[in-house]
């Protein structure tokens, strides 16, 4: 009977993210009105809901452990807290993402229980508090003008805290990422990531002169440099590439453009020569099967998970993902897969694209070439990161170590992104304000 239920609730899973993800889209369509939108919105909770009641519902038939049910009932509050939040605290947000946001966060913590329950509650508990703090920031992006004036303190607070992990940070699988402070391990590369895009955007918006860009590159390369000593190339990829795109936005010269993409191709070449585990990686890329024993075990692996789990999954607990090194973080994509189903993944990845989506479109409307710039930054940074993630597991690129926004496990990561977001929230906000403002001035003027 169990069985039979497991088979049930992983094609309603399915259904039910897949009408999710449709809406993400339709809200895209012109002609809305907000009456209209909001009712999307509300499907949109509903089929959430849906889809994390069913999936702990499995869960707990498959385990039938009650802390399971605690843990889903403790959730659901907390998103029902989150999504009321940003209604009542800010009229003007953008809903798109805070569904999006939970949608992604409920998957995360979904997978997570599935994988370790004590990760999972951690994970959770990360998130409580990363959103009490992120609240806040869409309101001191509106009161808070002189941000674009901090352009050097981003760049001191962003070099020294990469020099530091590159001097005293733990190593992890040939790379130094993190350093631990009071039994918790901090990534300082997920927070500069930020600032670091706040740095780029307040140079250009001071002078797009070639001097101001030679200063520009100079500062950005010393980021990527760090990082590539520290061994971490994944990050320092994220950093070269969201520099590139903000450089050619900002200029306009595909001079630049080009001659950043032929500077990374031989910093990549230069990379494979100097550094053992980067050899690794492209091997266990290049043919997988040949080294299965070692470098390419982990990619294997993953490509046997979701090949495994074909278009409709294997269902939650039913799959083997714990074959999987680190699966929790790099490779949570192939247990999604492998258990959830090839359809349920392709979804996934839609629903972040419509995140990229909606980044790159609040970037455009926005008249502020320093908020415009931070928020085509940040975009890219997450855009290009789920790239990265999902890429290095399907044997699209070599793994770079990256995790998928909200949904792996680590704290750093989670508490980053939803940063991320709540500055495009702010962004956001703005953007509609100005837009009614002006709607005043023009029927004034009619009037």
């Amino acid at each position: 009977m169990g069985s039979i239920f497991c088979e049930v609730s992983k094609y309603l899973m399915i259904i039910f993210f897949s009408l999710y993800t449709w809406e993400c889209f339709s809200v895209f369509q012109r002609k809305k009105t907000k009456e209209r939108q909001d009712e999307i919105f509300r499907r949109q909770n509903l089929l959430m809901f849906l889809v994390h009641f069913d999936g702990y519902l499995v869960l707990y038939d498959q385990t039938q452990n009650v802390s399971v049910l605690v843990f889903y009932g403790v959730q659901v509050v907390f998103f029902l807290i989150v999504i009321s939040s940003y209604k009542l605290l800010y009229e003007k947000s953008a809903q798109l993402l805070v569904n999006n946001m939970c949608m992604l966060m409920a998957i995360g913590f979904l997978i997570l229980t599935r994988l370790s329950f004590e990760r999972a509650v951690k994970q959770f508990t990360i998130a409580v508090g990363s959103m009490i703090l992120a609240l806040g920031i869409p309101y001191f992006i509106q009161k808070i003008r002189f941000i674009r004036n901090l352009t050097w303190l981003y760049a001191g607070i962003g070099l020294l805290a990469l020099a530091v992990v590159a001097a005293l940070g733990a190593t992890s699988y040939g790379a130094k990422i993190s350093f631990t402070v009071a039994g918790i391990s901090i990534q300082p590369s997920e927070f500069v990531k930020i600032i670091f895009v706040f740095f780029v955007a307040g140079m250009f918006c001071q002078s797009r002169s070639l001097k101001q860009v030679a200063l520009t590159t100079l500062v950005a390369a010393a980021h990527v440099i760090i990082l590539v000593l520290s061994k971490d190339l994944g990050g320092a990829l994220i950093f070269f590439v969201v520099y590139i795109v903000m450089l050619y936005v900002a200029t306009r010269n595909p001079f630049f453009f080009i001659g950043g993409l032929l500077s990374g191709c031989v910093a990549a070449m230069a990379a494979y020569r100097l550094f053992a585990h980067v050899r690794v990686r492209v091997v266990a890329w290049q043919d997988p099967l040949s080294v299965i024993d070692k470098e390419g075990y982990q990619i294997c692996q993953s490509l046997f998970a979701i090949g495994t789990g074909g278009w409709f999954g294997s269902g939650l607990n039913q799959g083997m993902p714990q074959k999987i090194p680190k699966v929790e973080q790099d490779v949570v994509f192939s247990a999604i897969s492998e258990e959830l189903g090839g359809i349920f993944a392709l979804c996934l990845i839609m629903v972040c694209m419509s995140c990229f989506l909606m980044f790159l479109n609040i970037a455009m409307q926005l008249k502020d070439s320093f908020y415009k710039l931070v928020a085509l930054g940040l975009g890219v940074t997450y855009g290009f990161q789920v790239f990265l993630t999902i890429g290095g597991v399907i044997k699209f690129i070599p793994s770079t170590g990256v995790t998928l926004p909200l949904i792996s496990y680590g704290g750093s990561s989670l508490f980053s992104t939803m940063i991320l977001f709540a500055i495009i929230q702010g962004f956001y906000i703005l953007r509609e304000k100005e837009g009614k403002r002006n709607g005043q001035k023009k029927e004034l003027l009619r009037q």
